[in-house]
């Protein structure tokens, strides 16, 4: 397992080892949404590996950091970092998308240690940050609540309710960051709904928002470290990203939204993220 530090080739260690499996689980399952695995990794890494302050050993601490995989078709970049990071045993990553397999491909409630929520019905994770952040205030917990959004997530009007809510209730200690990887299933996001600005929408709701490049893990990190930030409000990220990201031959490619990877090239990928 890759020891959990703030160092920077760690940091680029654990988002490599993560696309490189979610590459192989997409193969061998034939499971679809890899394009969406890879463009969040980097932000899983940065999560998993220097900012939630979490314990495998421990996974009900009441006092736990909360991330919630609210794009939960990206599900496989989850539970890769959760068996990294020694929740369950790495060999149960082989039964992804198995009939019977805890791990479906988008993440069930109560079946797995780490697994805050059950998601993949967009526009329900904020939401569910948002009680769960606002629970532990009102009973002086102090932790944090991170949702992971896909840009097209920001289309369900959900997602906008609970934002004018955490910003009525001040729920500074709640954080979202929005994998901006500008498509969705079959178009470019601001093709389908008008989403840019996107950072000027979050701050119109009473939001501090800020933007940043969604494949730097550290200045992820970094900035996912510094929540709650002192301004009293509820934090956006806006993490600018590329679908495939990390795989040159499915970088900014929406085919693989469904593509399945062959075995060649899987291992074209490996070569790649200098896994083999």
């Amino acid at each position: 397992m890759i020891p959990s530090n703030l160092d920077p080739a760690h940091l680029r260690e654990a988002a490599a080892r993560l696309r490189g499996r979610v590459v192989a689980m997409s193969h061998a399952a034939g499971a679809a949404h890899l394009g969406s695995a890879l463009s969040c990794c980097d932000i899983v890494a940065a999560a998993y590996w220097a900012v939630c302050n979490i314990d495998p050993a421990c996974p009900g601490d009441p006092l736990r950091d909360r991330f919630i995989l609210s794009k939960g078709h990206a599900a496989s970049a989850l539970y890769a970092a959760l068996a990294f990071r020694g929740f369950f045993p790495e060999d149960e990553l082989d039964t992804y998308a198995q009939p019977g397999a805890r791990l479906a491909e988008h993440p069930p409630a109560n079946m797995l240690p780490g697994v805050e929520a059950a998601t993949g019905s967009l526009g329900h994770g904020l939401p569910l940050g948002c009680g769960i952040a606002l629970g532990g205030r009102i009973r002086g917990e102090a932790f944090r609540v991170y949702a992971l959004l896909s840009d097209g997530e920001c289309n369900e009007g959900s997602v906008w309710e609970a934002a004018m809510f955490a910003a009525a209730q001040k729920i500074d200690n709640l954080c979202v960051v929005i994998d901006y990887n500008k498509w969705q299933a079959t178009a470019r996001s601001n093709e389908t709904l008008a989403l840019a600005p996107l950072a000027e929408k979050w701050v119109a709701f009473g939001w501090s928002a800020i933007e940043t490049d969604g494949h730097n893990v550290t200045g992820l990190a970094a900035l996912m470290q510094a929540v709650p930030n002192d301004s009293g409000k509820p934090v956006a990220i806006i993490a600018h990203t590329v679908k495939g990201s990390g795989v040159s031959f499915m970088e900014d490619d929406n085919n693989w939204h469904y593509r399945i990877p062959t075995a060649d090239e899987v291992a074209r990928a490996q070569r790649e993220l200098g896994l083999s």
